[in-house]
């Protein structure tokens, strides 16, 4: 598998490529919905011995077309495009997502990013997806325009899931199921455990005080996070070492009536500095919503239980 080669917006893929089969998409999650429509490009591409393109944007394009209603990011862009590569997928095309683009004609998209810069040969993209200015582009507009310029163009059903058919995987669907403490159903959708990832800065040390030092995430408003609780994750640094974490979401109402939500992993059997790491955590399983304690003891005695039962289920 190679590596993906990232084509920024108002260039066009390499001259020697003169058909793709493409998808464009948010793809936030990448998640299992995704995965499969993007094995339908796969495939069409080694079919016909052409490189396949994920077309995506720079930011959700809710951030520009109504801000105050844009969801928290499962994926950050770098993280999708780690996955899309996971994926196989050749070239990943990344639209700068502005104003200028939200008021792009439906029409004019289709020449200007289908025809003229990934030279598409074939489309596959959910049947859902809108484009264009005012969104009034959608799949019957790509298959009528893709057939006067030589596209085929396949509009996909959403995906179920395996557990809940009742609801096809969405985005949507997998932020709801972390803000509810669903982190089994979420993961299930994703195809994958969820992960964050962050910068360790300095804390209250309080941790530290109470016998359970703990590395303090410091991370991107943008980004999803699963509700408030404790969790069974690991954590993955810098230099690649990876441990086993009891991580606690939330806002400490033992100690503080914080309002934010605050990140906090405690590495298992690990004395030593972490600060300043850029480390990644992955949530595995949740172990109890957060609660308030009655005092000191009870808490360093439900952490004790909390520990030795991430122990036992990631060991």
């Amino acid at each position: 598998m190679g590596e993906i080669q990232i084509i920024s917006d108002n260039n066009a893929i390499p001259e020697s490529v003169d058909r793709t089969a493409a998808s464009i998409g948010v793809f936030d999650g990448v998640h299992k919905g995704h995965q499969k429509l993007l094995d339908l490009v796969k495939s069409k591409s080694i079919s016909d011995a052409i490189p396949s393109v994920v077309i995506t944007f720079d930011q959700h394009p809710t951030e520009v077309t109504s801000p105050e209603n844009a969801p928290k990011i499962l994926t950050p862009l770098s993280k999708k495009i780690l996955l899309l590569e996971e994926l196989g997928i050749d070239y990943v095309y990344v639209l700068a997502f502005n104003e200028s683009r939200a008021s792009t004609p439906a029409v004019k998209f289709i020449k200007e990013i289908f025809v003229e810069s990934v030279r598409a040969k074939t489309i596959f993209v959910g049947e859902d997806f809108r484009f264009g200015h005012k969104r009034s582009g959608n799949v019957d507009l790509l298959k009528s325009e893709g057939q006067a310029l030589g596209i085929s163009v396949n509009g996909v059903g959403l995906f179920n899931s395996d557990s809940s058919s009742e609801e096809p995987i969405s985005s949507t669907s997998i932020r709801k199921h972390l803000k509810d403490g669903d982190l089994a159903l979420a993961n299930e959708k994703l195809g994958r455990p969820y992960s964050i990832s962050g910068k360790i800065v300095s804390g209250d040390q309080r941790g530290r005080a109470i016998g359970f030092p703990t590395a303090n995430f410091e991370l991107d408003e943008k980004i999803a996070l699963p509700s408030d609780g404790v969790y069974a994750a690991t954590y993955l640094s810098n230099d690649g070492t990876k441990r086993i974490a009891a991580v606690n979401i939330g806002k400490r109402p033992t100690f503080s009536d914080g309002t934010k939500s605050i990140v906090e992993a405690h590495l298992l059997d690990f004395v030593g500095d972490l600060y300043g790491d850029d480390a990644t955590l992955t949530f595995h399983e949740r172990i109890r919503p957060e609660r308030k304690f009655a005092g000191l003891e009870e808490f360093q005695l439900q952490l004790e239980i909390d520990i030795s039962q991430i122990r036992e289920l990631l060991t």
